[in-house]
């Protein structure tokens, strides 16, 4: 399965319009791959946390239709990152109407799966304070066959949303992100942790540039099922593409079958 991960960069001086345009272009410039994948937030920006109200769509709206189109345009499965969502109808059980929701679409155009990220960053402020938490455990067929599962940044941080999703099947993890510079070393570190210890391969699509005084800490990654880097971004906007074998997961637990140990 070839896979483009574009680790977008951004700053606050570009509006929502220009920047869907120019990540809908960068898409539609990976013909050839099966599965391209965008940052968490990347049109909403992941700490600019006064705009998300205003900035706020459905899961069909401008962002997603526009991504979309690009899918189509390129015969690919696009993990569209996450957008700020507001259902219109719907109301969380603390109250509030938004969530940071990721969106997958297929080749065709049409959506296949979202995931409202489980677990929100900001120790009460940000995510906690604006969005309500997501439930469930999603995973979904990738093109090549194998069990994706989704995943958004802070989640990253929870072994146990990883084990509820190998107990269900998945082989790849797929992570957008907004990880900040200041703990980037963190985001390396457990790209690889989770690669290892669930012996599955983790893509990982984080943010590049400044935005709300907030540096992002890009290095973005894929990672291989026995914990080597297969490739990884710099701090800037990249695109990595990659050529993943996803038949070493199963080698992999075969090889080493530590899974086969666990106790609790």
């Amino acid at each position: 399965m070839r896979i483009a991960v574009i680790q977008l960069a951004y700053d606050d001086s570009e509006s929502v319009a220009e920047r869907t345009e120019r990540a809908a272009g960068l898409v539609e410039q990976q013909r050839g791959h099966d599965l391209v994948v965008l940052p968490e937030l990347w049109s909403a920006g992941g700490f600019d946390y006064r705009s998300w109200e205003e900035r706020a769509q459905q899961v069909d709206g401008d962002v997603v239709q526009r991504m979309a189109q690009a899918a189509r345009e390129i015969g690919a499965m696009v993990h569209a990152g996450s957008i700020v969502e507001r259902p219109g109808d719907e109301t969380g059980p603390e109250g509030k109407e938004l969530w940071n929701t990721s969106v997958v679409l297929d080749a065709t155009g049409e959506r296949v799966a979202t995931y409202r990220k489980i677990h929100r960053f900001g120790f009460g402020g940000g995510e906690p304070k604006l969005m309500e938490a997501g439930e469930d455990v999603v995973l979904l067929d990738l093109p090549d066959g194998s069990r994706g599962a989704l995943s958004t940044c802070y989640d990253l941080r929870f072994p146990e949303l990883y084990r509820a999703q190998i107990d269900q099947g998945a082989t790849v993890f797929v992570i957008p992100a907004a990880w900040p510079m200041a703990r980037v070393e963190h985001w390396r570190l457990l790209l690889r942790a989770r690669a290892l210890e669930d012996q599955c391969v983790v893509v990982g699509c984080n943010t590049a540039g400044t935005h709300a005084g907030t540096e992002m800490g890009g290095h973005s990654a894929v990672v291989s099922p026995t914990g080597e880097v297969l490739a990884e971004a710099g701090a800037g906007e990249e695109v990595l593409s990659v050529e993943v074998d996803t038949s070493t997961v199963a080698k992999a637990r075969e090889d080493f079958p530590v899974l086969a140990d666990r106790r609790l």
